[in-house]
């Protein structure tokens, strides 16, 4: 074999599976479906790894192929995402990224010239031309422009004009609406921290728009460990690496229970499965593997530089890595190219990220040691930045370049209702 990491013994993991402790409900009823199907990729790998120990294969050049199809033109069923394009960009631009394949020099400038048709002229990028600037599609565009890293792309992002956005969406509590007048959680502040990082806000403005959002994402954190989406919603997995990952770069993790936070995180890993769920009592999806993975490596790193004479290990990821793979490659992997949900699924360029992601997470959260791959050593990708989730050259890349820009012109506090005005004044000279 090429190499000497073992996949799980699939007979004796069996015992794993729910146990409804003789209480039948609806949850129960899809857990025991879906490990029934999870089951059955198991199996059948279990008769193929008998003529090839050195499976499983991750089909690279079928996934290569898909992306490049959909960079090209995605299908109709994509049309109900006509406000997410940046996120179409981002998730394809990511997951070729991941690996290692680079598109052409004319596509990468074409995509350049899209993404500035979405950004807003009262800052920020929308989902589309002409629409309305949006924080999630902000957060997007700022990375598919970094992913890029050329000049033209990372000069496209007005950064006078992004802060403009990031002060009108700002609520006085330090926590960020989504758009103007849009709605609140924790995801806002990600993103423009995440946002205003990669295009090198100067820190004395970086402070100002941030002040106080620190301590509102901690009022986000619920009895179980994991964040809500806002004060006093249920735990989920996105919200909470949203909220692990914006306090890791405002450099504040001391505000929030962190050993709580990663006790609730490892516990989302399904023991069966391999993968991990969302929220406690939810189903398996390939998209937590970095949402999830992802969060446990931030966390352990947050833990170590907060407390660095704690107990927690911080050379080892504290989730089953190699259950991880298992699932994602065994589970997960369409052979035509692209990544499902869970079995029975449709693959799709966000499964496709993400699950990509979680496993350069997987292979790569062993901190200065070696990759750990399972399978064959070419399954290996690029590692990921664990909080921006883009190459981590691409981040060192763009925060030089956009510093060496020197500084932003510090825009005077406008009101929503100033911002509104720039729009309409746009709006009435594009007519």
């Amino acid at each position: 074999m090429e190499n000497p990491l073992s996949i799980r013994d699939f007979r004796r993991i069996k015992s794993y599976k729910f146990n409804t402790e003789g209480l039948e409900t609806t949850t129960s009823n899809e857990q025991i479906a879906t490990e029934k199907l999870v089951e059955q990729c198991f199996d059948r790998f279990s008769q193929l790894i008998a003529m090839d120990p050195d499976l499983p294969n991750l089909q690279r050049e079928s996934h290569i192929a898909n992306l490049e199809k959909c960079f090209r033109g995605l299908p109709e069923g994509y049309s109900s995402l006509d406000s997410s394009r940046p996120w179409l960009v981002y998730w394809i631009l990511n997951s070729a990224a991941l690996l290692n394949h680079t598109f052409t020099d004319t596509q990468k400038q074409r995509t350049v010239d899209f993404l500035k048709k979405c950004q807003s002229p009262i800052g920020g990028f929308a989902g589309g031309p002409g629409q309305y600037p949006h924080l999630a599609p902000t957060y997007a565009a700022v990375n598919a422009l970094s992913i890029i890293g050329t000049p033209s792309a990372l000069e496209a992002i007005n950064r006078e004009a992004l802060v403009r956005f990031l002060r009108a969406i700002r609520e006085p509590n330090g926590a960020f609406r989504m758009h103007i007048d849009g709605e609140l959680d924790v995801r806002g502040a990600y993103c423009a921290i995440a946002a205003a990082k990669l295009a090198a806000i100067p820190a004395e403005e970086f402070e100002a728009i941030f002040e106080g959002t620190a301590e509102w994402i901690a009022s986000c954190q619920t009895y179980e460990g994991g964040f809500g989406g806002a004060p006093d919603l249920e735990a989920h997995g996105g919200y909470s690496f949203c909220a692990a990952a914006a306090l890791a770069l405002l450099g504040k993790p001391q505000v929030c229970n962190l050993r709580a936070l990663l006790k609730w995180t490892v516990n989302r890993q399904m023991a069966f499965e391999g993968g991990f769920q969302g929220r406690t009592n939810k189903l398996v999806d390939s998209c937590y593997s970095f949402w999830q993975g992802s969060l446990v490596v931030v966390v352990q790193t947050l833990m170590a530089s907060v407390d660095p004479f704690a107990k927690t290990p911080t050379t080892r990821p504290m989730f089953y890595s190699e259950a991880l793979q298992e699932y994602i490659l065994i589970c997960c992997q369409r052979p035509s190219g692209g990544f499902i949900d869970k079995p029975g699924k449709s693959a799709d360029v966000y499964h496709t990220c993400y699950a990509l992601s979680g496993l350069s997470i997987a292979q790569h959260a062993e901190f200065n040691m070696e990759p750990r791959v399972i399978g064959r050593r070419c399954n290996e990708l690029i590692p990921t930045h664990p909080v921006h989730n883009i190459p981590p050259a691409a981040v060192a890349a763009a925060y030089s370049y956009n510093r060496s820009r020197g500084q932003t012109k510090s825009p005077s506090q406008e009101t929503t209702a100033e911002i509104e005005d720039i729009w309409d004044d746009d709006s009435e000279r594009d007519k």
